[in-house]
Formats: C-alpha cells, structure tokens, sequence
C-alpha cells in the first residue's frame, strides 16, 4: 500500500496506555500522542501513520516487535476486520484496568472533579456470548479479503450477511462466526444466509436501495427465548413466506418471528409496522421476579445478566427507604423505575419515545406495580416547573441519557429542584463529566461504580452517586 507523502513509519514505539474509541497510545519521538489500532498496552509496535494532526498522529500496527504480557491471541476468525470486538487480542483483566482507568481519567480531566476513591470496575460474567441483541446486514457487495481480492479468481457471487466494515455504510463483513451472542445466534444467521442463496433470494444493493433481503435482528433472553426479525427491501410474498416457513421449522426456539418490508433510505424500524408472523409478539426477559416484555423495538440494556447487578447497584445508591418521590429520567421500558419501586413511595419516569412508554406501562401491570406513572415526552421541554407542580417534587433522581449526556436545560432543572440524591447511570463518561462539573457547586460525589456492560469492547458504564450539599 502506498504511504501518503510526509507521513511517518515509526518502527519500535512502546504502548504506554489504552484511550478512546478502543486505540492504544504511544508517544512519537517528537513528543506528539500516537493512536493506535491493533495495539494492546505494553506493547512495542512498528506502525504506519494514516493521519497526521497538529497534536497527535493516528497509525496502524503493521509488526508487533515485542508483545505486550497481556496480548493474547483473539477468538475470533474476523477479528481485526470487524469492527463489533476490537479488544478480543487483550487479557480481559487488562481490558477492566484499561475501562477503570478511562471512567477516572474523564471525570478528573474533562470534569475535574473532587472524587472518593473509585470502586472496583465490575466484571461481567460473562466474556463471550453476553449480548441478547444482535443486527445484521445483506449485502450483494460483501467485503473482500486481500487473499480473495489477490487470487483474482471469479466469484460465484458476493452476497453476505453480518456487520458493517468500520467507517464503510456500504461493505458488509460475511460472518462465519460470532462470538458476542448465544447460540442458535450462529446457526439462524448462516442457515438464512445459506437458504436465501440457494434459493436465488436478491440480496441488498446499499447503493442502489433495491434487494429482497435487507437486514436482520435476533433477540434473546437468559432462559433461552429467541425473537427474529426480518425487512425486507421488497415485496415478494411467496419468497418471504418461503423463508419463514423454513425458520419456524428449523428453528423451534424462535418464539417470536417477525418481519417488514422497508423501502425507505434507512433501516430503522421505529417508524414502520412490523408483522408478527409465527408466536407471541413478544419474549420475556425476567429479574428478581419482574417480568419484561421485548418487543422489536424495545430498547433494553444488551448484557441481561450484567444489567442486574447494574440495576442492583443504582437501588442501592438510590438508598429507598419507602417514603421517597423518585423520578426516574429516560426511562426506556421502565426496567429501572420497576426495579426501585418496591422501596419507593412512587416513582415518575418519563422517556422521548412513546412506543418506549406503552411498553413501560404494559410492564409495569403485567408485574402488578401501581406506584408508578410514565409520561413519554422530549426531556428537555416535558421536564418543566409545572410538570413538577402536578407530579411532586422528587427526593431522588435517577438519570440513565443516552451517550451525548444531558441536555443543559435539564442539568439547569435538576439544579433548581435540589433533590437530595441523584444517581446518574452513563454510557459515555465524558459526557457524564461535562453534567458532572455543572452541578460541582450543588453536589458533592459520594460513590463512583464503574460496570463492565461490554467485554472485548472499548465501553464501559458508570454509576455515580451524588449528595446535596448542605445549605449554609
């Protein structure tokens, strides 16, 4: 591959640290920050610089000259091509000392922020097979291995189903394996893939918009439900009947088979009607004795089992003793709000997305919980004085954003209501530490918990408590 003019080969570079987005970092010989891809902490590398900025350069491992003693080799065939596991070459004890050191770093540099000492990240149970969801893309364009572009031997066909090539809307990695989610994950996506190409199915064109066979989601629970859901990029009736029939019957685990026809630009399900066309329209996860109904468009946290002790530990910090207001924000399907219920004396949860909301209250009776009331809405706008004045001042905030943090209006809010404690649960501690720092002056941090939700990836989540301030 030909090497852009002025960018630098770097032959022995010693890895001193993990950093964002799953790169490891190393310092050039002028002093400047090198990222790295294809590095594990400890390392000394040679690498390939592929972007010179004005402070730092971005680089790609081409030899490892001496290995790091927590490189290992990775499990799976498409690591390093996919983008779905980019840690799977570093010893997982290495990679929770690289997601702990992450949590803190943001909230002392980005935050700076007064801090007790930090608890021991949480490990997840489970390394592999940990995710109850999964989405997949067709593609007649897969993406080529240099060996099958170099042996200019011409192909049968190109279709694939799997990920997305980092960076890549239009390539499609051709799974053979995956190693996040349990099985028959594996066997439904290759038996589709294997029947819709023997039975001359049209896989997508990304570039033309134009192919039967679009995306597909597989779902799970911890007892072993499966949920599919096929879209479909056009109508043909005899092939899709053809083909669920053909899941029902090979499949008897699948609980819940599901499909649509898209013809829009985008994938995205929320705004389509989907048809259920074998079993309930649901699966049914449980926790402690709560039911939860998932449906396709249900958003719930991906690792069920290390959700638990995730929920376990935000009840804890949320300290109930059973006459607390608690206000839970973006509540999703109230999977939180439930499980803090039973030691609440009622509890609020509000949530952007209406379908989100109607879940939440289905599951809510479904568990026999009446303490609770959700009201779906923009955070930003429904989370207002008068909103206040009709639901009640909340003693206790618990609030779980999405991965760009709060919006400032609602920190402002939260800042005016005063609550007495607020737990804020985040995927993204950078942003956790931007809110953080606006409410430095009101709040003192009592407790940091970050939770490993994402093993052989880069994310991490963190739970902090905050205490009021006394008012002098």
């Amino acid at each position: 591959m030909s090497r852009r003019k002025n960018l630098p080969v770097f032959e022995s570079l010693k890895v001193t640290g993990a950093g964002a987005r799953g790169k490891a970092i190393a310092k050039a010989p002028d002093g400047r920050v090198v990222l790295l891809q294809g590095a594990v902490p400890g390392d000394t590398v040679s690498a390939t610089v592929y972007k010179k900025r004005k402070g730092y350069y971005e680089a790609r491992v081409t030899r490892v000259v001496h290995p790091s003693p927590n490189r290992i080799s990775p499990k799976c065939m498409h690591f390093g091509t996919c983008g779905g596991c980019k840690w799977q070459h570093m010893e997982y004890a290495a990679q929770l000392e690289a997601k702990a050191e992450e949590v803190s770093s943001n909230l002392r540099r980005i935050g700076k922020l007064e801090l007790p000492e930090i608890n021991p990240i949480l490990p997840a149970p489970q390394p592999y097979y940990y995710r109850n969801k999964m989405e997949f893309s067709f593609s007649c364009y897969r993406w080529l291995e240099p060996e099958e572009i170099e042996s200019k031997t011409e192909l049968e066909h190109r279709n694939g189903l799997g990920l997305h090539i980092p960076g890549m809307w239009d390539k499609v990695l051709d799974l053979k394996e995956c190693h996040l989610q349990a099985d028959p994950s594996n066997r439904i996506r290759l038996a589709i893939r294997e029947f819709a190409i023997e039975h001359g199915y049209t896989f997508f064109n990304p570039r033309e918009q134009e192919g039967l066979l679009r995306t597909l989601m597989i779902r799970n629970t911890s007892d072993g439900q499966f949920m599919v859901v096929l879209q479909f990029g056009e109508e043909d009736l005899p092939r899709q009947k053809a083909l669920l029939e053909f899941l029902v019957a090979e499949f008897p685990e699948i609980q819940s088979l599901h499909y649509v026809v898209n013809r829009k630009g985008n994938d995205t399900l929320y705004d389509l009607e989907l048809i259920c066309a074998h079993g309930q329209p649901y699966i049914t996860e449980q926790m402690e004795g709560l039911r939860f109904r998932i449906t396709p468009k249900s958003f719930y946290q991906t690792n069920s089992e290390q959700a638990l002790e995730l929920y376990r530990v935000v009840r804890r910090m949320a300290g109930l003793t059973g006459k607390e207001w608690v206000y839970d924000l973006y509540t999703g399907l109230g999977t939180i709000a439930q499980f803090v219920a039973a030691g609440a004396r009622g509890v609020v949860g509000i949530e952007a997305v209406p379908e989100a909301i109607a879940a939440a209250k289905e599951n809510a009776a479904l568990n026999g919980i009446g303490n609770i009331t959700f009201y779906a809405g923009d955070m930003k706008t429904l989370f207002t004085d008068a909103f206040i004045a009709s639901n009640g001042t909340p003693d206790v905030v618990i609030t779980d954003p999405p991965r760009d943090g709060m919006h400032k209006d609602v920190v402002a809010q939260l800042l005016r209501l005063g609550p007495g404690r607020i737990v804020y649960v985040s995927c993204n501690s950078a942003t956790q530490a931007r809110d953080l720092a606006l409410m430095a002056d009101s709040y003192t941090i009592v407790e940091v918990q970050p939770v490993d939700m994402f093993p052989q990836t880069h994310h991490v989540e963190n739970v902090v408590l905050l205490q009021r301030k006394s008012q002098s």
